[in-house]
């Protein structure tokens, strides 16, 4: 029987089977950041394995919340700064160089297909994107993966997503992952990889595949995965090209050695029709309550938020602005942009979607995760609703008392437009 894209790579990377069912994985990366990285460094050092297994193969950045807004988040992004100095780990991203952690790692070129990637924190699962397998781990799994270079997993069976059909007008790779979620539930996955496969995913950009990928965890998926392609290494050229000669051909080909095989097995087939899939949003506090958007009727909006490791992407932004374009924020509801990254910020600036944004009456911030998860740059008072791009919309998840309405660039873009959530085919361009 063949095998999937994960048990290609389990075989790759293992290490030991120290008992049955746990497989200890050899790591290419691990990334950190300064909200979960800080417990791990300060637990290796009263251990006094204040250590890491390999300086060039840790990632760090902090961007949270940056720049610190107290002195409690000050210290921790010092923590992190120490250490990372401490260790010479080279790649490391202070103020200034830094973005949201999803969006600057894949920029830099620090994936690949077939890598195992672990970081503390839910949306590694972007990564997948690439063909990785990726995941979010707890502190004592993030410790041994900077200590020792591996981490042990349990092997997860894989869901087929397959996605057919035609984008309808104003529907983006948003909908249909909140579509997916919607039919698999936020526990449809646990234990599960999500590969997701079909024309819709061959035609979607790298930008659009992170966006499906980065939010499996939403469904309880491990992590979610994409078989890479000519795309993938379009992404990855300028950082692989050397490695193979110029030769793109000789890194198509090579890539394809871990697609899945045609008689692998799947846990559970899914099949998404694109085209019947509408601009949407979630209501309620769980990212499986989705509704089309024409369905809601003067649902109000505080706030518009465009950013984070879901949809800060220039991609993104280049849609938002799109639907903005000569109009302004509807008065009582404010906006923010945050680019993802400095290079999606100066790309944004030189295409002028900047000044786009900035003319409807939006602020334009930098980049930073701080206000998906209410840390910064945007929390919301209590009784105040967000339409936002990003990828979690619990109880208070960014704010006390605040609602999150989760959606697609264009969709928080129309419902900043009108001041509630609305479908954004409605909205005329000007």
């Amino acid at each position: 029987m063949g095998k999937t894209l994960v048990e290609k790579v389990f075989e790759a990377k293992l290490r030991d089977v120290p008992f049955p069912g746990t497989h200890v994985l050899n790591l290419d990366v691990v990334m950190c950041h300064e909200i979960t990285t800080p417990v791990a460094i300060a637990d290796l050092e009263w251990r006094k394995k204040d250590r890491v297994f390999n300086n060039t193969k840790i990632k760090a950045v902090i961007d949270h919340v940056t720049p610190a807004k107290d002195s409690k988040s000050a210290m921790q992004g010092k923590i992190l700064r120490d250490w990372a100095d401490r260790h010479n780990i080279r790649d490391f991203f202070d103020i200034g160089q830094n973005g949201v952690c999803h969006a600057l790692f894949p920029e830099k070129g620090f994936i690949r297909p077939g890598y195992t990637v672990i970081m503390g924190d839910s949306h590694t699962c972007t990564h997948g994107a690439f063909g990785a397998f990726s995941c979010g781990v707890g502190t004592t799994d993030l410790e041994v993966g900077i200590l020792k270079g591996v981490c042990a997993f349990r092997k997860p069976e894989t869901i087929l997503v397959e996605i057919s059909g035609t984008l309808g007008n104003r529907v983006y790779a948003k909908d249909i992952m909140l579509e997916i979620i919607k039919k698999l539930t936020v526990n449809g996955a646990t234990d599960h990889v999500i590969e997701f496969r079909g024309e819709v995913v061959d035609n979607f950009s790298m930008e659009e595949r992170m966006t499906l990928t980065n939010m499996a965890i939403e469904a309880g998926g491990t992590s979610g995965i994409c078989m890479p392609d000519e795309k993938t290494v379009d992404y990855l050229w300028e950082f692989i090209a050397e490695e193979y000669e110029h030769d793109r051909s000789r890194a198509i080909e090579d890539f394809k050695k871990w697609w899945s095989d045609s008689d692998a097995s799947y846990a559970q087939v899914v099949k998404i029709d694109a085209s019947a899939v509408e601009p949407c949003a979630t209501y309620g506090y769980k990212p499986d309550h989705v509704d089309n958007l024409r369905n809601f009727t003067d649902a109000r909006v505080d706030q518009v938020y465009i950013g984070s490791c879901t949809n800060g992407r220039l991609s993104d932004l280049r849609i938002a602005a799109e639907v903005t374009k000569g109009h302004r924020l509807a008065r009582g509801t404010r906006g923010i942009v945050s680019p993802a990254t400095p290079k999606i910020y100066r790309e944004a600036l030189k295409e002028g979607l900047i000044d786009i944004f900035l003319d409807a009456g939006y602020l334009v911030s930098n980049p930073t995760c701080g206000a998906c998860l209410g840390m910064s740059n945007g929390v919301l008072a209590e009784g105040e609703v967000a339409a936002a791009t990003t990828n979690r919309n619990f109880n208070g998840r960014m704010g006390k008392g605040g609602m999150v309405h989760l959606m697609s660039p264009a969709s928080a873009a129309a419902a900043g437009i009108t001041g509630k959530l609305s479908d954004p085919r409605d909205i005329k361009e000007i």
